[in-house]
């Protein structure tokens, strides 16, 4: 791990923050210049935020499933998309 990491990992795998020694979690990924991919972690304990590329290791699925989420769970119940693509000037219409 690079030297100024934001993050040490522990034995087993888990990823501590070096603030206050909470449990990482990741919560994001979004890609670099040249487009590597990083992952976005949040500290359980204090809400730290860090960001690490991602390894040669990394399961696929597990980075996509991350990426989804915000798309997933947006911040607005699903029913409203008609309500607003209808506001921004669309005929509103799920196809």
């Amino acid at each position: 791990m690079k030297k100024n990491a934001p993050a040490v990992f522990a034995p087993g795998g888990q990823n501590l923050c070096k603030a206050c020694g909470g449990i990482m979690e990741p919560v994001a990924v979004w890609v670099r210049k040249g487009g590597e991919w990083a992952i976005i972690h949040r500290c359980k304990r204090c809400g730290k935020l860090s960001s690490n590329r991602v390894a040669a290791d990394d399961n696929p699925m597990k980075l996509m499933s991350i990426a989804m989420k915000p798309l997933c769970s947006p911040p607005f119940p699903l029913d409203y998309i008609e309500e607003m693509t209808a506001l921004m000037g669309g005929d509103g219409r799920m196809r």
